[in-house]
């Protein structure tokens, strides 16, 4: 998981890791609340809850864009042994990531929303909002360890503490 988000970061030393959290969720909206509480109880715990509100909106608009683009609607990710969506929470002395993983293999694409328009903005917002983003694909594997098609992808938020 670090080793392709240090690719797209500016260097970071990997032993000044200071703390990492992961979340499971479900593949419902719902999740969304859930994945904002995970994130103000981790923030917290490591003293930087001052940033929960920005941070909290990009896990926000990331989270909601893997459950509404990525995960199945007929609930096939439901049947596969990786949970359908994963927030990951990663903070060094002065760095925090936050990794969206999602079962799909499509790149996230920012669109142009009209001003009128309910939704479509979420992107904008977390490049507004972070540092910097991006996204990789992630490599499947098969039973004996062998790199294979893409099992899904993480998109993530870099913000400065």
């Amino acid at each position: 998981m670090l080793e392709p988000l240090r690719q797209g970061l500016p260097p970071i030393d990997p032993s000044a890791v200071s703390g990492s959290a992961t979340c499971t969720l479900p593949a419902r909206l719902e999740a969304v609340g859930g994945a904002r509480r995970f994130t103000r109880t981790t923030l917290n715990g490591w003293g930087l809850a001052e940033r929960f509100d920005d941070v909290a909106l990009v896990v926000s608009e990331l989270v909601t864009n893997a459950l509404r683009h990525a995960v199945p609607a007929d609930g096939a990710a439901g049947e596969s042994p990786d949970p359908a969506v994963r927030l990951h929470l990663m903070r060094w002395s002065s760095r925090l990531v936050c990794a969206v993983r999602d079962p799909s293999q499509e790149s996230p694409v920012a669109s142009q929303a009209p001003d009128c328009a309910e939704s479509g903005r979420g992107l904008f917002l977390v490049e507004s909002f972070s540092d910097s983003w991006g996204w990789h694909p992630l490599p499947g594997t098969d039973e004996f360890g062998a790199v294979k098609a893409s099992r899904g992808k993480v998109v993530w938020a870099l913000f400065r503490v």
